[in-house]
């Protein structure tokens, strides 16, 4: 087996080789004479093959030099590559990051951060895919994404949570609504007797004073968030969401605030625990906090808070 020679010890091989002179591929290497010659013979001892003949007028590759050097021409140029492609990656000037998010986010949150990350690392690849916050939590675990811009489905010791705003749960229904120009903010005792279309985002209710009024008000059960705007534009009954999920461009439709108490969940950065992000999706993660850096995750005295 060849002993590891080091790569510099190559570097000056090639060097001697290019420019067929000790003496340039000293000035080359910053180095003195002597100490060039002493590193290649070091190579050829622990090769044991010289490299170039023995010959004080002329610098000339022997055959197992003019056989090495392609190979190692290769390995130095892969060799630098790999470190200028790693330098850019530290730089945030090329990697890519996936990031997954609940649609609220994803819709109402994120593309004027996205619009801000693209202008500051426009070399970066951003991949954004939504879901609800369970299946985004399940992309994260099975480390299909980065990191995700969430609520936690169910805590899990593996997951590691960054807070980052409060989003209030409220009844979203038609302008015609009783409940529409309340006076007053309503209460969710306020809902009995009002017809309700459950979805996935009333779980957030669990553990709070809204949760058995609303289960025993529901009619019926719409995951999909089309299926259910169209279902409230429809006067089929109202819903229970939290406010950046309420549907945008639907003129009839209303976010009634409802308090007594207030119901929030809270949205941040979920990313798994103790595993480093790469410099790519950390550039992303930074611009995301910075966003929200003014932001105070406080709720009322009077809140119960939920997550999910």
């Amino acid at each position: 087996m060849v002993a590891q020679a080091s790569l510099a010890q190559w570097r000056h091989f090639l060097w001697v080789a290019d420019l067929q002179s000790f003496h340039a591929a000293a000035e080359r290497a910053f180095r003195s004479q002597p100490a060039i010659s002493l590193s290649i013979r070091q190579l050829e001892s622990r090769l044991g093959e010289p490299l170039f003949d023995a010959n004080r007028k002329a610098v000339r590759l022997t055959a197992f030099g003019e056989l090495c050097l392609p190979m190692i021409r290769e390995l130095l140029e892969f060799h630098d590559r790999t470190l200028t492609e790693i330098g850019r990656l530290v730089r945030r000037d090329a990697g890519s990051v996936t990031l997954a998010a609940v649609p609220s986010a994803a819709a109402r949150l994120l593309p004027e951060i996205i619009e801000r990350f693209a202008g500051r690392y426009p070399s970066i690849e951003l991949s954004l895919t939504d879901g609800n916050a369970r299946d985004v939590q399940q992309r994260l675990l099975r480390r299909q994404v980065d990191f995700a811009f969430t609520s936690v489905w169910e805590p899990d010791e593996r997951l590691a949570f960054q807070p980052l705003i409060r989003d209030r749960m409220g009844l979203v229904c038609r302008d015609d609504h009783p409940l529409a120009t309340a006076q007053a903010p309503i209460s969710w005792d306020d809902l009995r007797g009002h017809r309700l279309i459950d979805n996935g985002t009333t779980r957030l209710l669990a553990n709070t004073s809204g949760a058995a009024i609303v289960a025993g008000s529901a009619h019926f059960f719409v995951s999909n968030m089309i299926s259910l705007t169209a279902m409230v534009e429809a006067g089929l009954g109202a819903t229970v969401l939290p406010q950046l999920a309420q549907p945008v461009g639907h003129p009839r439709l209303c976010f009634v605030t409802v308090e007594k108490p207030v119901v929030e969940r809270r949205l941040g950065l979920l990313c798994l625990d103790g595993r480093a992000l790469s410099p790519a999706a950390r550039a992303l993660y930074d611009v995301i906090v910075e966003a929200f850096s003014n932001n105070q995750d406080e709720s009322p005295n009077s809140a119960e808070s939920a997550d999910g």
